[in-house]
């Protein structure tokens, strides 16, 4: 049986049978090409979200499906009781592009995140020093697990659900005085997202970066770097800590690392993994041939067809436009972000959801973040007209509203 093309009883079926934490909207997509997402009806829409920063190299990119089919045909899945070359492979090439000397691989984000914890906390065991406790940042996202809503600076994350898992500490994002006055002997990591993505797309400030990894050197803490959203090119460097002129202890990354296929991975230096002997930590599915072939190819495609390069050009050339457009309209309060990593805050009179229905009834797909900021995160490799015509689409949508106000 299929429902691909029956909407209504795809809208059923989810409701009856799927727990509803998604609040989908009444559109379902039955294929990609690039940019562009095409919907049961067959209208066009430009993915300007990217499956929320995942689909790194567009949909459907014929290398990156060949590599999938080719290997599926071969193997899928075997277990980490055996060497895996692809994954083999992809340590070495990400070790190779970071500050890294070991990569965990795992399937997701949260994953990765947690291994990162784990990792932390390992270190200082196997040290024979106690220190646990992990400092985040208020309004920063790291995850959905037990231990990743911990982390996460968002109570409404974790509320639900407490008891949560002890041992975190909350400071404001770029506040050095409160992070410095919340350090304790105990304290074994700070965790940073290098842009806030889920609390609207705030960057870190250079000067709070480079603050705290001085304030980690001088303490004997370590220092971990989500970059689960803005590594892998999205920010218009390989690698987000880039930008800062820092390096991390500790380095998170999934969403666009294998453009699709579900993948995270944990990187570290050689001193930190000491943090992990034989046993301490496994995944069954993290790091199988599929997975880290498509991830290879994913870096082969980045590479060969500059797209760290395109997002940097692009985001630049986007962000300029909205600019441009704030300035000529205030309803929009601020323009955030790097690459092709962007936040756009309205007026609190705008909605974030009328913006992303507004959008997506005229073929554009965004995310909404709060009440009145939107989040984009297209493919890499998307074109100048392709994301110009989104920038013309946000003028004439403030222009009517201009208007009516």
């Amino acid at each position: 049986m299929s429902i691909e093309s029956d909407l209504y009883l795809a809208k059923d079926y989810d409701k009856k049978y799927c727990m509803q934490v998604f609040a989908p909207l009444d559109v379902a997509f039955v294929k990609g090409k690039g940019s562009y997402l095409y919907d049961t009806d067959g209208k066009k829409y430009l993915d300007m979200i990217g499956g929320i920063a995942v689909n790194s190299v567009g949909h459907a990119h014929p290398k990156l499906t060949k590599a999938i089919a080719e290997q599926s045909k071969k193997l899928i899945h075997c277990s980490n009781y055996y060497l895996i070359p692809s994954r083999s492979e992809l340590a070495y090439r990400l070790c190779k592009k970071s500050f890294a000397d070991k990569v965990f691989f795992s399937n997701s984000g949260a994953e990765a995140n947690e291994a990162a914890i784990k990792l932390a906390r390992g270190y200082f065991h196997y040290k024979g020093i106690d220190k646990y406790e992990i400092i985040t940042a208020k309004m920063s996202f790291h995850g959905r697990t037990m231990a990743t809503i911990a982390a996460t600076g968002q109570p409404k994350f974790s509320q639900p659900f407490e008891p949560v898992t002890p041992g975190f500490k909350y400071v404001e994002y770029n506040d050095i005085s409160d992070l410095q006055s919340a350090i304790t002997d105990k304290t074994a990591a700070i965790m940073l997202e290098l842009i806030q993505g889920e609390s609207g797309v705030h960057p870190a400030a250079p000067d709070f970066v480079k603050a705290v990894r001085q304030l980690c050197n001088e303490k004997g803490i370590l220092f971990i770097d989500d970059e689960i959203q803005t590594g892998v090119g999205r920010t218009g460097k390989m690698f987000c800590y880039e930008h800062y002129g820092v390096r991390p202890d500790i380095m998170t990354l999934a969403k666009g690392l294998a453009g699709g296929v579900p993948i995270g991975a944990t990187l570290c230096t050689e001193e930190v993994s000491s943090g992990f002997h034989v046993g301490d930590h496994g995944s069954t599915f993290g790091g199988n041939p599929l997975a880290t072939t498509a991830a290879n190819t994913v870096l082969d495609i980045i590479e060969s067809e500059l797209l760290v390069e395109n997002a940097d050009i692009i985001g630049e050339e986007l962000m300029d436009k909205l600019q441009a457009i704030k300035a000529k309209y205030p309803l929009i309060r601020q323009v955030r972000g790097r690459g092709l990593l962007i936040g756009i805050e309205f007026d609190p009179l705008i909605s974030a959801k009328m913006m992303k229905d507004v959008l997506l009834e005229k073929g554009f797909l965004v995310s909404s973040i709060g009440t009145s900021t939107i989040r984009i995160a297209p493919p890499l490799n998307i074109k100048k007209y392709e994301a110009m015509s989104f920038a013309t689409a946000i003028e004439k949508i403030m222009k009517a509203q201009a208007k009516n106000k």
